[in-house]
């Protein structure tokens, strides 16, 4: 739901060098046997607005609609807290689209600050691309 462009077999080849590795982490939220929310975190050199390195970084973060506000995503960030304190990480950042307001309030309510607004631009330099 988070990346709906994705096929659910694209989503779970990506996850097996993600658990993999000791720069990414993933961690969910079940309920009923359900997963209602998951987390995907990495360690990144740097991160815009950050002043250190490594720095930890929420790559994806996403709570079912119903589940948002219980406190389910705010446990999920605490995990990535301590996993990223835990590789030395003084920083944590992430990103959001400019229209998620939901995602912006969220990151807000758990203590995150703006640092930038981008628009990013494309130009094909070759047909077809």
């Amino acid at each position: 739901m988070l990346w709906p462009d994705g096929t659910e077999e694209e989503h779970a080849a990506e996850l097996v060098p993600l658990l993999a590795s000791a720069d990414d982490c993933a961690f969910v939220a079940e309920a009923d046997g359900h997963v209602i929310a998951f987390l995907e975190g990495r360690l990144r050199s740097h991160a815009d607005g950050c002043y250190t390195s490594p720095v930890g970084y929420m790559e994806g973060w996403f709570v079912l609609p119903e589940w948002r506000g219980h406190g389910v995503g705010a446990a999920l960030v605490r995990e990535l807290e301590q996993w990223s304190r835990a590789r030395g990480c003084r920083e944590l950042a992430s990103d959001t689209w400019l229209d998620n307001a939901v995602s912006q309030r969220a990151h807000e309510a758990l203590g995150f600050a703006e640092v930038d607004r981008v628009v990013n631009y494309r130009k094909a330099l070759d047909d077809g691309v």
